[in-house]
């Protein structure tokens, strides 16, 4: 897995988009995190601005019992939801990667939101690795 200081990657060699997209579903799902939002970045440039681009989504994942907790210590974090998840084609297969919820949830200095973002962040990581 590839990380950088707001996310980790995770290149998946030889595995088709719509399959790569399927199997973060469902290691997501394991993991208790649904999609709320899916934004098709390929056929939005497309509509918008008439660009061709390779095909990638943004996946809106939450965890309903975390989001309870964050939403309960401030309900202004709504602001930082839901978990962002990244589906992109590849030239050897598909790749995939979140936002890291401690980066993001660190632009709140609110107590107790720390121990939310590194419970999330595991459960990422742990979905991640059933890739």
């Amino acid at each position: 897995m590839r990380d950088v200081s707001y996310g980790s990657h995770k290149e998946l060699p030889d595995v088709d988009y719509e399959d790569a997209i399927a199997r973060i579903e469902e290691a997501l799902g394991e993991e208790g995190f649904g999609i709320l939002t899916r934004i098709d970045v390929k056929d939005t440039l497309k509509k918008k601005l008439d660009e061709d681009f390779r095909r990638y989504v943004i996946l809106g994942a939450c965890n309903p019992q975390l989001a309870h907790r964050a939403l309960s210590a401030d309900d202004d974090i709504g602001l930082l939801l839901p978990c962002n998840v990244v589906v992109a084609e590849t030239d050897s297969g598909s790749e995939a990667a979140f936002l890291r919820p401690k980066a993001m949830l660190s632009l709140a200095d609110i107590p107790g939101i720390e121990e939310v973002a590194q419970e999330a962040e595991d459960r990422l990581a742990r979905a991640f690795e059933r890739l």
